[in-house]
């Protein structure tokens, strides 16, 4: 009988704890007697893929066994690689499918009217040739939400979420979060005896485009204001505080944390640049958009650090490790019993596996009458016994 065969898949924006994942499957699979095969550049290995040629099998799969994944799990990144490919829309053609009948993709990106190709075939095609029996792939949403599409197509494959912003809905805690949080809160640290040297106001900008666990768990561990997606703050309110924690501190300093897609009454974050491969454009610095504001109106002097893809960058701290490593033998344990379209998770504080998202209900998002006081512009501290050790249920 053919060995069996397992891929695994990073997509999306890197955080540290994939190679941890990455390492704890492939070491169950050795123990097993199973092939581990790692798809390298996330779902780009699959769609681009020609097993025909063998320059592009050895650039996109990497066999992966105890050798090469004896350390990786002690730094950051994905040893895998990762892209923010969609299958379903792909922009430009791989060479050596051009010229084929490949199923324009309906609708478009962004409001772009740029033509795109579904891949999806392509990618079943690949997995098919590949004989790889069950996919794990790791991502947020946007990489997860064509995981589910693979599994409604009849492909086994479990999912693990990833995100340093935290919202993948069904789990509590993505991959990433935790190192974010302890990275942004030990940078506000330091900044400290700038901002109060120069007796300014710091403003810190953190990733979260829809969500603002990042920026409200800073807030928390740092004891600082902050401002999230999920509600629009009074800007005159916001630098009245702002102003009266400068001149109650006796180094006449003030700090604020923000979400990359926090607004204010009379102001919509601006975007730039073409939509990538799930329709997302960047986001101009909302940081700097504040500090204008404050230097107009207020005369106050701003020091602006754009914090955001540090924290996604070196070590993994211990609960990422920690996770990582638990999420990984989880996804293992549900493909040796057969399962597909779960995901693994944490749920009331508990290992759990749950399904896969849903991606037309889009990422989760902070529960604001719960966590944030639309008052102070603070998290609220207050009346946490009972729920789950990060905060917000997974619902």
């Amino acid at each position: 009988m053919a060995k069996k065969r397992i891929g695994i898949l990073t997509g999306g924006g890197d955080v540290p704890g994939l190679n941890a994942v990455i390492k704890s499957v492939t070491y169950r699979g050795s123990e097993n007697d199973i092939e581990v095969v790692g798809l390298r550049r996330g779902w780009e290995a699959l769609t681009h893929l020609n097993l025909q040629d063998p320059t592009s099998k050895s650039h996109y799969l990497m066999p992966l066994n105890r050798e090469n994944t004896r350390t990786i799990d002690r730094r950051g990144g994905t040893v895998l690689h990762s892209s923010r490919v969609n299958p379903a829309k792909i922009k430009k053609l791989p060479d050596h499918l051009a010229g084929q009948d490949v199923p324009v993709s309906p609708g478009a990106i962004g409001g772009s009217a740029t033509k795109t190709w579904d891949l999806t075939r392509q990618v079943l095609d690949n997995l098919s040739g590949l004989g790889i029996d069950h996919l794990i792939a790791i991502g947020g949403d946007d990489t997860l939400s064509f995981a589910a599409k693979l599994n409604e197509l009849g492909v086994k494959i479990i999912a693990i979420p990833k995100t340093m912003d935290n919202d993948v809905r069904n789990t509590e805690y993505c991959i990433g979060f935790s190192t974010a949080i302890t990275r942004a809160s030990d940078a506000i640290q330091r900044q400290r005896t700038t901002v109060g040297s120069h007796e300014r106001i710091g403003i810190f900008r953190v990733f979260g485009r829809d969500a603002g666990f990042t920026a409200l768990y800073t807030a928390y561990a740092t004891s600082i204001r902050c401002a999230v997606p999920e509600y629009k703050v009074d800007l005159d309110k916001l630098m009245r505080l702002l102003i009266e924690d400068k001149r109650a501190n006796p180094s006449n300093y003030a700090l604020i944390v923000l979400s990359e897609g926090a607004e204010w009454e009379g102001y919509k974050v601006q975007e730039y640049g073409e939509p990538d491969a799930y329709g997302h454009r960047k986001k101009a610095n909302v940081a700097e958009a504040l500090a204008d504001e404050i230097n107009r109106r207020a005369g106050e002097e701003t020091i602006v650090s754009d914090l955001t893809y540090d924290l996604r960058s070196g070590d993994p701290d211990f609960i990422d490790k920690l996770v990582a490593l638990t999420f990984g033998n989880m996804a293992y344990d549900a493909m040796l019993e057969g399962k597909t379209g779960l995901m693994s998770a944490l749920v009331e504080g508990r290992y759990d596996l749950v399904p896969i998202p849903d991606a037309k209900l889009g990422p989760r998002k902070l529960d604001v009458a719960s966590t944030y006081n639309t008052e102070r512009y603070r998290p609220i501290y207050a009346n946490k016994r009972g729920l789950p050790i990060f905060l917000n249920r997974a619902s």
